[in-house]
């Protein structure tokens, strides 16, 4: 289990108050991924991911993250495991003629660079597994989440006055400035009912939790967001 978090910053701060948050929010999932932390910060765009490791496929560093595809198109943060990851290393390998240059053996990587090669929405017609990510676009400067098909591993995500902030758990939302925590009534009601907070809702106003086998992109220019079933 690992942990995943980040944010589009769209508030005056500065490159260090920046890395400071999303140390602050990765460190608050600590117990969801004690191996290592990681944060990376994209300073024109003010995107940063963080992310709490739990290192099991891949022990080395080759497997730290967030971590850049082959092409450094894309930046990944991922929880989870994919069980079929070296059958699609096999089939990217034979498939295509850029000759992947593989830094290590974790089933992020593969994951991250189907995606470079098939796009997002054929690789999740080939992966088999448990999973929450996050994929930050640079050159369509467009940020993915993605959640497994039966929702698995959770991701929560949401608007903090003008940003937009995601995580694997509430507390690391809880972690940028400017959340409130506002208790949802709708939620509640909910959790009333049936003893539980059901997907899109979360207890909080304003923040949300995927739904399984869904996958949203968020636009950084606009922060719209387009939401997608793919399963």
């Amino acid at each position: 289990m690992c942990g995943l978090a980040g944010f589009i910053n769209k508030n005056q701060l500065s490159d260090t108050e920046l890395s400071f948050i999303a140390l602050e929010m990765s460190s608050s999932l600590h117990h969801r991924g004690p191996d290592s932390n990681g944060i990376w910060l994209e300073d024109s765009n003010k995107v940063a991911f963080a992310h709490a490791r739990l290192s099991i496929q891949d022990l080395s560093e080759a497997g730290h993250q967030p971590m850049h595809s082959f092409s450094g198109r894309y930046v990944i943060s991922f929880n989870g495991e994919i069980y079929n990851h070296l059958k699609i290393r096999s089939q990217l390998d034979t498939a295509q003629s850029l000759n992947i240059n593989w830094i290590g053996h974790s089933d992020t990587e593969t994951i991250l660079n189907a995606i470079d090669i098939w796009g997002i929405d054929k690789t999740l017609e080939n992966i088999e597994g448990m999973f929450a990510f996050a994929l930050w676009d640079k050159i369509d400067k467009e940020l993915i989440l993605c959640r497994d098909k039966l929702g698995e591993k959770p991701i929560y995500y949401g608007k903090v006055n003008d940003s937009f902030v995601f995580g694997s758990e509430l507390k690391a939302l809880k972690k940028f400035p400017g959340f409130t925590g506002k208790i949802s009534r709708d939620a509640l009601k909910e959790y009333i009912q049936f003893n539980y907070v059901p997907s899109p809702l979360s207890i909080y106003e304003n923040i949300f939790k995927l739904e399984p086998g869904y996958y949203l992109t968020i636009e950084y220019s606009s922060l719209n967001i387009n939401k997608f079933q793919y399963w």
